[in-house]
């Protein structure tokens, strides 16, 4: 059983999970409109991604006998600029992100919940390989500027991004 703040904050979490699926299928949305379809691949693959996210944090909640319920999720934006700018985004929204699990992670340390921040560890090791390939990307458009076959070649490479197995 976990307390109340606890299940406040992952249920919370979980809505934040579920947004962040939303913002990359925005994403993938934009760049599909900007024909750059291999980065609009791999903004879909991060929502597939953000999704098993959400529910591995819902299988949780429902196996501590929460009863779920659902927040609202606002809009994501809809427009971004140059593929650069939506890295960029994706980038800052991962980095607030890592600041809330580790504020959660801080609470279930805090309250001895020792189950809970087994979880929430997974989540934290997820942001580190996260934040680092969007950098990496990032490293990679800023090198190549408006160049349009460097654009192309880098969309090629977001694009042979292969779905990884679920890990619910």
């Amino acid at each position: 059983m976990i307390s109340s703040t606890m299940e406040k904050a992952l249920l919370s979490q979980l809505n934040d999970e579920f947004y962040s699926a939303y913002i990359y299928l925005a994403m993938s949305a934009y760049c599909s409109h900007l024909e750059f379809n291999g980065a609009a691949s791999w903004f879909k693959l991060q929502y597939e991604e953000e999704h098993l996210h959400a529910t591995r944090i819902y299988n949780y909640l429902v196996e501590q006998g929460v009863h779920v319920v659902l927040g609202k999720l606002p809009a994501p934006p809809s427009e971004y600029g140059k593929l650069l700018d939506v890295f960029k985004a994706s980038l800052a929204h991962e980095q607030s992100m890592t600041s809330r699990l580790n504020d959660i992670s801080d609470q279930a340390l805090k309250e001895k919940d020792h189950a809970t921040y087994n979880l929430l560890q997974w989540f934290v090791n997820e942001q580190v390989e996260e934040e680092a390939t969007i950098g990496g990307i990032i490293s990679k458009l800023k090198l190549v500027k408006d160049d349009g076959y460097g654009l192309l070649m880098i969309d090629n490479e977001l694009g042979a991004r292969k779905a990884e197995g679920p890990a619910v």
